[in-house]
């Protein structure tokens, strides 16, 4: 990771290592201020250091490391200073530019064709897909600079949160893609937590039996450790779809990880900013139980928040897991961070979210928490269902709506008494009703 084209995060200090003479020294100079840093490398040749970075810019850096009992002499060319985000999570984070067979990504071949006018303002490091049964220190990759050529291996989303940070704060922008297609969340916990999970085996035949996906612990090993050590303002994550089967777990385990990873970075609460999973039929209802469980998660931990996406797929996208739509979701992201992290109010971030229901003769009225601008769409409304004591649910019309205090109030034939709402809460339900900024209305149950 410490090499050609890295990105360095802007005021920090940022760390860095690399291996040398055994219990030698290492001088470390920056171009930026000239001044030397000292490292003494272990036993086994290993050491760390840490260097001041100054204020982001576009200019382009070097840092020559020199091992003082050879005189050996490494420089690394085409540092940028800026901001730096850990991208993780499963394949919709790992998703590239060029889509997956027969997958594509909208619009991802003009980000490609394009990409050559950000070679200095974005780097990209993809870990490959690799696994581990025990921790590792290094990984194959190294950071690229976008062009025509490079480019379609880009993750998507992360591609896009780039270019929207990238253009609002004036900085060039670092993504270190550490992703893997099917990984549930016990893939990126280590083996001393997942060891206390009486649902996992950790027993090394049944890994080897499983999908290579599920296995639990080995994409932390290979993946996570060997990037950990480097310095980040915060982390991205979309990952959910193949915990939909053990919905009941996946809050306490996504806090659980984001505690570890945040103690493993070294760098505090940093920001860590989730997707929930978008509409697709898996074919048991189960899935709408998992993006609660991801809003829950959102609600445990510190210095987080969560891109809605009920509005990312189309009809047509019912049985694909993968929606074509990538930008939209990497600018919430970007949004979000610059809302709540570079203090850039003006970017709405809150999606609608249900908050209380009144019953009423017939009908019931429902209440949002929209705190930006109420709700937007006032008619021809569809997602909503209610049920009476029964809690059988019926498609649900909107025969009232209040768009500054946000609420609607619902009736259905079926239903002479209305006791619960819920709303496109359903593997695959595409509802409309979002709020004043066209954030989508999260999906939610009042019978819960």
């Amino acid at each position: 990771m410490v090499g050609d084209n890295m990105v360095l995060q802007q005021e920090s200090s940022a760390r860095l290592w690399g291996t040398a003479t055994p219990s030698g020294k290492i001088e470390i100079r920056p171009s930026w201020n000239g001044e030397a840093v000292i490292a003494e490398a272990d036993a086994d040749g290993i050491w760390h250091a840490v260097v001041k970075t100054p204020v982001a810019g576009f200019d382009s850096h070097t840092i020559t490391f020199t091992d003082t009992t050879d005189g050996d002499t490494v420089t690394a060319t085409n540092v940028l200073i800026g901001e730096v985000w850990l991208a993780s999570g499963q394949s919709n984070m790992q998703m590239p530019l060029k889509g997956y067979e027969p997958c594509p990504v909208n619009g991802g071949y003009d980000e490609v064709a394009e990409s050559g006018r950000r070679a200095g303002s974005i780097r990209f490091l993809t870990v490959p897909l690799t696994q581990s049964y025990s921790p590792v220190d290094t990984v194959a990759a190294s950071w690229v600079v976008p062009s025509p050529k490079t480019a379609p291996e880009f993750s998507a989303v992360a591609w896009h949160f780039a270019k929207r940070v990238s253009d609002v704060l004036g900085v060039p922008v670092g993504i270190v893609s550490a992703a893997y297609g099917g990984a549930r969340v016990e893939s990126w916990l280590p083996e001393e937590i997942v060891s206390g999970y009486s649902d996992i085996s950790l027993d090394r035949d049944s890994i080897e039996a499983m999908v290579h996906w599920l296995r639990p612990v080995v994409m932390y090993n290979a993946m996570f450790v060997p990037v950990k050590d480097y310095t980040y303002k915060g982390i991205l994550w979309y990952q959910g779809c193949s915990n939909v089967d053990s919905w009941e777990t996946y809050a306490t385990r996504l806090a659980t990880m984001v505690s570890h990873w945040r103690d493993m970075i070294g760098e505090g609460e940093i920001p860590f900013y989730a997707v929930e999973i978008a509409p697709f039929d898996y074919g048991n209802d189960r899935s709408p139980y998992l993006r609660e469980a991801q809003w829950d998660a959102i609600d445990m931990i510190p210095n987080s928040g969560m891109v809605a996406t009920n509005d990312m797929a189309q009809p047509h996208e019912r049985y694909n897991i993968h929606p074509a739509e990538k930008r939209t979701i990497g600018n919430r992201l970007g949004n979000l961070a610059l809302n709540r992290t570079y203090g850039h109010t003006q970017f709405p971030v809150d999606a609608p979210r249900f908050k209380s229901l009144v019953p009423e003769e017939g009908r019931i009225k429902v209440v949002f928490d929209a705190p930006r601008n109420g709700l937007c769409r006032n008619y021809d409304i569809e997602g909503f269902e209610i049920a009476g004591e029964d809690k059988v649910f019926h498609p649900a019309q909107v025969v009232g709506i209040d768009d500054q205090k946000a609420f609607v109030i619902l009736s259905s034939p079926e239903v002479a008494s209305p006791k619960h709402v819920r709303y496109c809460f359903h593997d695959f339900k595409l509802g409309n009703m979002c709020g004043a900024d066209f954030l989508p209305l999260v999906p939610f149950r009042s019978d819960r």
